[in-house]
Formats: C-alpha cells, structure tokens, sequence
C-alpha cells in the first residue's frame, strides 16, 4: 500500500462539491504536486488532509492508518502555509523550537534538533533575528524548518512561494527541492504555477473543478496532455484542427474532427513558400532568452517561440512559412469536467 492514500475522497459544501471522488497514492519519499487554477478544490484536498477540513465522504490513510476522522494535532504532520505564520515576537530559534516545546521534548535533545534543521535550512548565522529582521526567503525557510523540526511523517505545503518575487521564487523552488531530497520526506504541495510544478515534482496531479483530470511525471504531463484544458494549463499550447490520414498518421487538417495541441517551441519558422503552412509575423514580444511571435494563418493565429540566439529578431509584417514534426502533434481529449 501507498505511504499515503486518498480513497473516494470528497468534500461537500451545500449543494458545492469542492473536491469529488479523489483517488491518489504516494509514496514514501515522494514529491507531489496539487496543480489547478483557483477553486479547483486542491488546497480543499491539502486542508482535509492535514485536518483542517473535515472529510464529507471517502477516507485518507497514512502508513496504513486511517486518519480520516484524526485531530491534526494527532496526525503530526508539517505544514508550511501561504501566509509562513511565524511569531513576530520570537527569534528565528524559538519559532522553530515551538512545535517541539509543545510536545515536551527535552530542552538537549530540542537544542540538537534546532540546530540540526537550521543548519539544513541554511539560517543557523540567524538564530537569533526576528522574523522582521528577514528576508522574504529566509521567513520562508523558517516555516519549513518549523514544520521539519518535529520530523513529521509527510510534509504539506500549501502556495509555499506565492509572496515571493519572481527571482526569489525560483531560487526557492530549487531550496525546497534540495531539502525534500536531503530529508527524503514524503512531500504534498499545492500551486498554481505550472513552472513551479514541472520543476520540481516526481509527478504532478492537474485538478479542475474538484476532480483529478491527470496525475504524471512533469515530462510526460507536459508533453502528453490529456484534454485541451491540461494543455493550455501545463504551458502554452497552439489548438489546431486535425484528422488521421490513410495510414492512420494524425495530420493538420482545416475542418478536421480531432483536436491537435502543438507547443509553440516545437514549430519552425522557415522560408516564405516553404513548410507545412504559411503565415505571417503580427506580433513579437521578447522574453529575453527566447522570442515569442504571433502569427497569422489560416487556421487561426498561431504562437511560435524562438531561442534567442543573439541574432536580430524577425519583423512585423514578415512573411514566413511555418514547420513541425509530425510526431510532436497530440490528439486531446473532450475536457471531462467543465472549468
């Protein structure tokens, strides 16, 4: 049996189903990702596990044990919030120490384990500072380092990096990931950043409306999504009309019954008269490490991005002929569940 299990799983607001029928396994050591827009019932599904919410109907097991029903107190789980909740009026020391003075550890072997997940969080020079006196990232360390100080059985993280700036974000994706590996961990977080996800999961779940549409690693839900709304989610995504030809190959084809998703860095930027289908340039935008184009056809504008290899960017106006490998074209699915 999976470390943690989610069986039928759902949650009932009135005539509302914020989540329905969830099924998921993890396991032990494992990094997985609630991927979703707003409302789509992932932090709903979070808040049930750690207890905060209570379970309409299915069950939730961990290492074996129903904790469906469990006080949060009893599940010893960690959580790291949005909001990091730290004690203004506390150094960095006594807000990780917290949780351990609660449980009457010993005052040596709490030290010890301070000292310990400081070191691994990298604030054991800033022990004794105030939350005030820290950076954005370094709060946020602190609340991880609070929620792993009581070796808890699974770490929940609910929109950990959402009140960082965008430079400082990414630096802490790559932290967490550090840390969840070096402590080996069995880690949940919920986001709405798709970059965040694909980063650094084992396997992401995409949620929609209180239902789990796909569960993947971030390679394969990237480059194989399901329905035309994971692929517009997961990434940015060129919807394109299609059909088989005789051979059974999927091939574009204007007033085909298929829906094609072709992701705009798969497509080559050729010649005018050369390639699968022409257009032409109606928007640029630099990204700095790549170009993003719009480009009008006849099956609609299409997206297209460019590496930016130092060379002088394609004008406005510029007539092209646009390229692809057959192969990188996906068949999606009907969205099963309304967004």
């Amino acid at each position: 049996m999976a470390f943690v299990q989610l069986e039928g799983l759902g949650k009932r607001y009135g005539e509302i189903d914020a989540v329905v029928a969830t099924n998921l396994s993890v396991e032990k050591g494992e990094f997985v990702s609630l991927l979703g827009p707003s409302g789509c019932g992932k932090t709903t599904t979070l808040q049930m596990i750690a207890g905060f919410v209570e379970v309409s109907s299915g069950r939730i097991v961990l290492d074996g044990r129903d904790i469906t029903h469990a006080k949060p107190a009893s599940r010893g789980l960690g959580v790291v919030f949005q909001s990091y909740a730290l004690f203004p009026h506390m150094t960095v020391k006594d807000n990780v120490a917290f949780g351990l003075r609660m449980r009457k550890v010993a005052s040596g072997e709490l030290q010890q384990r301070v000292d310990r997940v400081l070191k691994l969080v990298r604030l054991n020079q800033h022990a004794e500072r105030y939350p005030r006196e820290l950076s954005g990232g370094q709060r946020q360390r602190v609340a991880l380092a609070r929620a792993l100080v009581i070796e808890p059985p699974v770490l929940l993280l609910d929109e950990p990096l959402s009140n960082l700036d965008a430079n400082l974000r990414e630096e802490m994706q790559f932290e967490i990931r550090r840390i969840q590996r070096e402590v080996g961990i069995t880690t949940l977080m919920v986001t709405h950043d798709q970059s965040e996800a694909l980063s650094i999961s084992d396997r992401v779940v995409v949620m929609q409306a209180g239902r789990i549409t796909q569960i993947d690693a971030p390679y394969t839900l990237y480059e194989h999504p399901r329905t035309e709304f994971i692929s517009g989610f997961v990434g940015k995504a060129n919807l394109l009309p299609g059909e088989h030809d005789n051979a059974g190959v999927v091939q574009v084809s204007s007033g085909g019954e298929l829906t094609l998703s072709l992701r705009p860095e798969k497509i080559d930027l050729r010649e005018k008269g050369q390639g699968r289908l022409q257009g032409k340039i109606v928007s640029r935008f630099f990204l700095g490490s790549q170009w993003l184009y719009g480009i009008s056809t006849t099956l609609g504008e299409l997206s297209v991005v460019r590496r930016n290899d130092g060379s002088a960017p394609m004008t406005e106006g510029t007539a092209v002929g646009l390229d692809w490998d057959a192969a990188l074209l996906r068949v999606l699915s009907v969205d099963e569940v309304s967004a």
